[in-house]
């Protein structure tokens, strides 16, 4: 159990770390909320996998993925985060 909390911390690292990489623009996350998108991220990479594949049809729907599904996970779930988080500061709430 600690060595597979070890390898999701250390995979949700790494694909937080290239999906912040591979989306341009600014980013301020700490460390910890990098963490928190690569893991996610590995989680939404793995539904998506089994999803669109099919895969590993006896672990369920929610899964952990590998570094290539975690880093588009992350990517997508960073998209998401940046389309929701603009339209609460574009200053238009509020406002009459």
């Amino acid at each position: 159990m600690i060595g597979f909390l070890l390898f999701l911390v250390i995979v949700g690292l790494i694909a937080g770390f290239l999906a912040r990489a591979l989306v341009p623009g600014p980013d301020p996350m700490s460390v910890g909320a990098t963490l928190v998108l690569g893991v996610l991220g590995s989680f939404v990479g793995g539904f998506l996998g089994w999803v669109l594949f099919g895969k590993d049809l006896d672990e369920g729907a929610v899964q952990p993925s590998g570094i290539i599904g975690s880093v588009i996970g992350a990517v997508l779930l960073l998209l998401a985060y940046r389309a929701l988080s603009r339209g609460r500061t574009a200053g238009g709430a509020g406002r009459l």
